[in-house]
Formats: structure tokens, sequence, C-alpha cells
């Protein structure tokens, strides 16, 4: 729908010269200063997790204009099971898995509504293997247009509005169709032109029923085998099917396209007068229909068009790359499939368009890959190590040693490289992804969104102008955030302090080592021990021995002084006792008396 949206922009000759009105913006308008990256993505995921579903209630109007649809729909729910169970035995699911192909086909033959699945597949290189994610890309929309009735009445429905209300024209010719909505082109009263996308009134409920039952036949087929025996080539299906179907209930709520859109112009724009994005017509956006502004324009793909209006593409293009590096490296939230047909071209100001996937990265991604690229040029293997298992989850089988092995041999090819500027960022990241595959780290499907991301963003720059150095302007940026988190100055100062220091050291071990060898000889040479730590269990342990010894003495006086009770040892007390045996025993006593209510009191 993309594509033909796309296509449609530059083709309408009928199209209305009259445009919106607009209070002007001055250049380089301030902005506030940019809170966290984390912030900002936990601000998104606020406002969308804050979208509650609704079941749509069709009016009479709308019912009567899908009777038939609604009928088949009901009879088809009798045999969907057995339907979709006949699909997966055709493709001999139970045999070997399904490879690549098998997977396309299938969804070929479970209808159009998994067609639209497989097209968000094909660029989820998160989620599914790149064999998966190619063949996947082959599938074709063969979509019947909407009855523009139905959209008429999807549009009144959600607004509670008559369109002869809303619109001064509203096209019935859709500018593009697709298995969960379609796009008309119209004009607000005030004239403003906008696109509307009109979500297909049964395909919202139809997909969910059979996310139902697909998940339960996924478990009889449990993994999905690419044709190789290789485990680590094998994709749970039953887990990406769960993921799909996340991702498919974003798809289905058109407000979380219309939030995305919101943040990216708010926070991912910095000047709408070099750059900018479509704006969210607020009031005609629902679950169902997505309203925002028009793009006069084209694909960035028709470079000739561009010269040939008097526009520099290389100015065009270094517009482009400065703000996705922006995104990513400042913002943290990018647009995730930034191909040709995404970026558009109005009267020489480049635009943003479709927002239905974005990826996220944190300060902490962003400081790993420049940890890695600074490891690189450093030739630090043991930082660069690190840096890349802190990228992702390691499991058992990971083992450092032969990571470090096959790491080394990626650093010879990087030998000659003496600036950030000579380094391919997309080829860099692609070699340690395949590096973690290897040695079994589980990296997070934001990476692999990443490397997609400017890998399709470097293929439209080459296209658009060869001579403009993507990564020139990217490790420009990753050297600014370098000099702000680190003095480089300073940094060589404390260097270079150390560096003498050991040297005054090292020239002072060959006598400290003699010293050492010749007390040693002589005897003269003691060990002390300080333990630490252990103050408080020493000083209760010393306390127990006390309270022992004082128990024991006290035992021992008493007995002692009860055989002295039968010697004849003078001075005696008045009934005849050795004065010495009494007062051992009233000492005895005494001392076992003290000692009692001492262990008393500690248990207290």
């Amino acid at each position: 729908m993309k594509d033909d949206h796309e296509k449609t922009l530059n083709n309408t000759p009928e199209a209305p010269k009259k445009r919106a009105k607009a209070a002007p913006k001055p250049a380089h308008a301030a902005k506030p200063s940019l809170p966290g990256k984390e912030d900002l993505q936990r601000e998104l995921e606020n406002r969308k997790k804050q979208l509650e579903h609704t079941t749509m209630v069709m009016s009479e109007k709308l019912r009567q204009l899908l009777s038939d649809e609604i009928e088949s729909m009901r009879k088809r729910e009798k045999g969907r099971a057995a339907e979709i169970l006949g699909v997966f035995a055709k493709h001999n699911f139970y045999a070997n898995g399904f490879t690549p192909v098998e997977m396309r086909t299938t969804l070929e033959d479970l209808g159009p509504t998994y067609v639209k699945i497989g097209q968000i597949m094909s660029s989820r290189v998160d989620l599914l293997p790149e064999s998966y994610c190619k063949e996947l890309e082959k599938l074709r929309q063969n979509v019947k247009e909407l009855d523009p009735e139905v959209a008429r009445a999807v549009i009144e429905q959600e607004t509670g509005r008559k369109i002869d209300d809303i619109f001064l024209e509203f096209r019935d010719k859709p500018l593009g169709s697709a298995s969960i909505g379609q796009v008309h082109y119209g004009i607000l009263k005030d004239g403003t032109q906008v696109v509307t996308k009109v979500q297909r009134p049964l395909i919202a409920d139809m997909m969910r029923k059979d996310f139902v039952l697909l998940k339960k036949l996924a478990r009889l087929v449990n993994i999905v085998n690419e044709g190789n025996d290789d485990e680590d080539e094998t994709v749970d299906l039953l887990s990406v099917i769960s993921e799909m179907e996340k991702v498919t209930e974003e798809e289905l709520d058109f407000r979380v396209e219309a939030e995305n859109t919101r943040f990216f112009k708010a926070h991912c724009i910095e000047d709408e007068n070099v750059i900018t994005c479509p704006t969210v017509i607020d009031d005609l956006t629902t679950e169902r229909i997505f309203t925002m502004t028009f793009v006069d324009g084209y694909s960035i793909s028709k470079k000739d068009k561009l010269v040939e209006e008097g526009y520099d593409p290389v100015a065009i293009g270094r517009v482009i790359v400065e703000n996705y590096v922006h995104q990513v490296l400042d913002v943290g939230t990018f647009h995730a499939d930034p191909h040709q047909g995404n970026i558009m071209v109005s009267h020489g100001k480049p635009y943003w368009i479709d927002f239905g996937m974005i990826g996220r990265i944190s300060e902490a991604d962003v400081n790993t890959i420049q940890s890695l690229i600074l490891s690189l040029l450093g030739r630090d293997l043991d930082a660069m190590v690190n840096a890349v298992m802190s990228m992702g989850a390691t499991s058992p089988k990971t083992n450092r040693n032969r990571l470090m092995e096959d790491a080394d041999v990626m650093f010879d090819r990087y030998m000659n490289v003496t600036s950030i500027s000579e380094i391919d960022l997309s080829r860099l990241l692609e070699e340690v992804t395949n590096l973690c595959a290897v040695h079994h780290i589980t990296l997070p499907g934001k990476y692999t969104m990443l490397v997609r991301s400017i890998a399709t963003i470097e293929g439209v720059i080459e296209q658009l102008c060869p001579e403009l150095n993507l990564f020139e302007l990217l490790s420009n940026k990753l050297m600014d955030r370098a000099r702000k988190s680190l003095d480089i100055q300073q940094e060589l100062v404390k260097m270079g302090k150390d560096v003498l220091e050991v040297g005054r050291k090292a020239t002072k071990m060959p006598e400290l080592t003699y010293d050492l060898l010749n007390n040693m000889v002589k005897g003269r040479m003691k060990m002390n021990l300080e333990l630490t730590g252990y103050e408080e269990l020493l000083k209760r342990g010393g306390d127990i021995v006390t309270d022992v010894v004082l128990a024991l003495f006290a035992c021992m006086l008493f007995f002692g002084s009860c055989i002295l009770c039968t010697a004849d040892i003078e001075p005696k007390t008045p009934n005849g006792m050795p004065l010495i045996a009494a007062t051992g025993l009233l000492f005895a006593v005494g001392l076992a008396i003290y000692t009692v209510r001492k262990l008393s009191k500690k248990k207290k």
C-alpha cells in the first residue's frame, strides 16, 4: 500500500491547488532540551498502553452494505480450523518443517489476511532468519478494493459525522489498497489536504480469531526448520506467531501509528523548515481510521525529477542523513523502514512517512556501539569482546576464548583503518551480529532492526548521492559524543603521568627484589596478616570463650573446695570446715551466679 500511495501522490492532476494555511515558523526555532532516551521511550510506550481496544459495533447502514460478507464469514468460521489444518498438511509441515519457500506459499494459501502478515514479517529481521525475510519479500498483494460506500460508512461511524460535514472533497478511488485497509485522498472544510486510512470492517475480528487457531495448530508444528540440521537455524513457530500477533494488533489499531507520528514530529524533527513529516488530524483519527496531512510530492528515488526542478540531491541527502543520525544517537527512536517509498520530497523538502514500524535503542546501547568502534580503532581486543558480550545474552555454549580468536580475525580486516570515518558501520554491525550468532549470544531485536535500518538508508543515499559519505557524518556525531563524555587531553595527561610513575617504580624493582631475598635468607623477614571485616564475629567469639572459661573455673573451684572440706586444715570455721574450703565454695557460687546472669543478658 505504501508503494501505491507514493505512486499516486505525484499523479494527481485533478488535485486542487488550494493549500492549507499555516502560521509561519521561524528558521531554527529554539526547542527545549531533550529529556533522556529512556524517558522519551517510556512516555511513548505509556501512551500506547493507555489505548484500549474496543469492539466495533456496526451501524445499520454498514451492516446492510456488508450483509453478504458477514454471512460468508459466519459460514467460513465453522470450517476455518479444518481449512487452516488442510493448508498446513498440504505443505507437509510434519515431515521436514517449514522451509522459507513453504512459509511463503502457506501464507499465500491461507488468504490475503496472511499475505499482510507475511509482508510485516519480511521486515522483522529481529524475529526471523534472513533467509525467511528475503523469501517473504516476494509476497505480492492482490487485494480487492474496498467498496467506496463502505469506506464512507466506516468514516461516518467512527466520527459520528456525515462525510459532507467533514470534507469539501472526498475521492472514492483509493490511493492504495491493502489487506488491512486502504487510503483515500480528501480536502477538509478548512482547505487542508489530507489522506485517510480506512480499516476493512471485518478484518480485525477475522485476524484475531485466526491467530487463536494458528497458535493451537502451531503447538503441533512447534519448531520450524530452515531445511538443515543446524539447531541454530531453527525457529520456534509458536513464539513467532505470538510475537506477530502483538505486531498485528498494533497494525490493527491505527492510533498506534498516530502516536508514533506525533512522537516523531515532536522529538525527531529539529527544524520543520528543513525536513519534516505529516501532521496527525486528531479529531479524524480513531482505532479504525487514521487521518494525516497529504504530502504533495514524490519519492526520493526520482533523482532526475529533483535535478530537473533545480534541487541539489547532495544537499537533500545530507539533510536526510543528519536527521537520521539525530534519530538514532540523540533521540534513540528511529524510522525502522527508511526505504525510498517512505522518504518523499515536496518542494525540495524531504518528508518521512509511514511510522508503522519504529526502532528504539537506549543510551547504553549507543555507548556499547561507540565502545565497539573505539576498541576496534584502539586495537583493544579485550574491550571489543566485552562490548560484543554486553550487547546480548550469553549461553552456556559461549566460549570467551574462542570468541576472542574470531574477534582477532575480524581485527585483521580492519588493521589498515586509522579513522572512524573509514568504518562501514552497517557492515561492522552485521559482522558483529554474525559473530554473536556463531558464539551463541542472543541479540535483542533492536540491534538487528538497527542494522537493517542503517543498511536501508545507506542504499537510499547511495542511489541519491553516492558522493555523500553516510558514515563520515555518523562518525562525526559519535566523536562529538565521545568528546562530551571524555576529555581526551586530560586523559592523555593522566596516562602520561601513570606511565612516568610506573617507570620510576620499575627502576627500583631490582633493589627491592635484592633486599627481599636478603632478608628472607637471614631470617629477618616477618609476615603480618590483618584480618578485616570480621571484627564483630571475633568479638562475639572472644566473649563466648571468656564465658566458657569462667564457667569451667567456677566448676573446678567448686569441686576443689568440696574436696578440701574433708581435709584437716587450719584455720577452720565455727562448724569445723576449713576456712580455705568455705572461701572457695563462696567464690565458686558467686562466679557461677555472675556467669549465668551474663549469659542471660546476652540472650535477651
